[in-house]
């Protein structure tokens, strides 16, 4: 099957919105809304943060269909994006007419490839099936799907397509599910977390999880391999490259309860009770990994982003709507970062 060109579509997403975009040089200053979560009305606050990017019409204008992508990483409602906030942005979609669908490739779960203390890297089909389908149930998104009547896409299997990426860091094609080639619009939908890798884990990162462990295996470990031996991450290129590769125009950071810490899922949580939502991804991450206190120039994945042309390159060119960040700004215990070849010998090392 021929690569997919990554310019047949990069350009279509909704990241063009509010007259800016995430690839080449913006037209203008990048739009981020910021929202304060009171008496814990979640889906208020993802409407506000819609509204502050102009509207959900305005987002979505000339698109048809849209997948949301949560960050599912671990059948674990205390390190995953809270189904709440995928319903409002549905809803909204939906009331749009807009097709929509929920996709995720999750990392690991109990019994399939998390075994005792054993973290296994796997290709199996007959593994990543089974264990996505438990996730998507212990964390209520089997009812929600069906609730909302959308369809849930396993995004680890399935029928693939090959997508090029022009001057990628790591790979110059990527194998994903089909379906994101067909959506016309891909929104990110993170919860805010550190990441003992990348730092953080915010809309970018979660793209990660578009890398289907049937190809690259679970837990993403030929994936990390190979983008070791261009970034010691062995992660901010890679997510880079998978940006680039899809229609990613949308991002809703659920800041509800974060992860300070040894993210992505050992570290303690903090109610932030913020929403921060944009159609420029690097821009909408940049302004969530201030929130937490981090500078830009500490996240790897920004500066790899920049390396390919993305911008903005610092917080100034920001257009900040909504909360002051200032005022929402609270520092997280940083995480205890690794090199991957640092960790490859005792997680994620062996297969099944």
């Amino acid at each position: 099957m021929p690569p997919i060109s990554r310019r047949d579509f990069l350009f279509t997403g909704a990241a063009m919105a509010a007259g800016s975009t995430a690839f080449g040089k913006p037209s203008s200053r990048p739009v981020v809304s910021i929202v304060r979560i009171k008496n814990d009305r979640v889906g208020m606050a993802v409407e506000e943060a819609i509204d502050l990017l102009g509207g959900i019409k305005h987002v979505t204008k000339g698109k048809r269909s849209l997948m949301l992508k949560p960050n599912l990483v671990f059948p674990d409602p205390k390190a995953t994006t809270k189904p709440e906030v995928v319903r409002t942005i549905a809803h909204l979609m939906q009331r749009a007419g807009m097709e929509v669908s929920i996709g995720e490739g999750s990392a690991a779960a109990p019994k399939f490839n998390l075994i005792g203390s054993d973290t296994f890297r796997t290709r199996k089909r007959e593994i990543l099936d089974p264990m996505q389908q438990y996730v998507f149930d212990q964390l209520g998104y089997t009812d929600l799907a069906k609730a909302l009547r959308v369809p849930l896409v396993n995004l680890h299997s399935g029928e693939m397509a090959d997508v090029a990426v022009p001057g990628a860091f790591v790979f110059p094609k990527v194998t994903i599910h089909r379906a994101l080639t067909e959506t016309d619009l891909l929104c990110s939908v993170p919860m805010m977390k550190t990441h003992q890798l990348a730092t953080v884990t915010l809309g970018m990162k979660n793209l990660i999880g578009v890398y289907p462990g049937t190809v690259y295996q679970s837990v993403r470990g030929h994936m990390h391999d190979l983008t070791s031996e261009v970034d010691p991450t062995g992660v901010a290129a890679a997510i880079v490259d998978m940006v680039r590769a899809n229609k990613l125009g949308l991002v809703v950071v659920d800041g509800s309860m974060a992860m300070e810490g040894n993210g992505p899922s050992m570290g303690p949580l903090v109610k932030m009770d913020v929403i921060v939502a944009g159609t420029n991804p690097l821009a909408t991450d940049m302004v969530a990994a201030s929130l937490m206190g981090f500078e830009p120039r500490e996240v790897p994945t920004f500066g790899w982003a920049n390396k390919a042309g993305m911008h903005p390159a610092s917080l100034e060119e920001i257009e900040i709507r909504g909360e002051p960040l200032a005022s929402a700004r609270r520092p997280f215990a940083r995480p205890q970062l690794y090199a991957w070849k640092n960790i490859r010998g005792y997680w994620g090392n062996k297969e099944i």
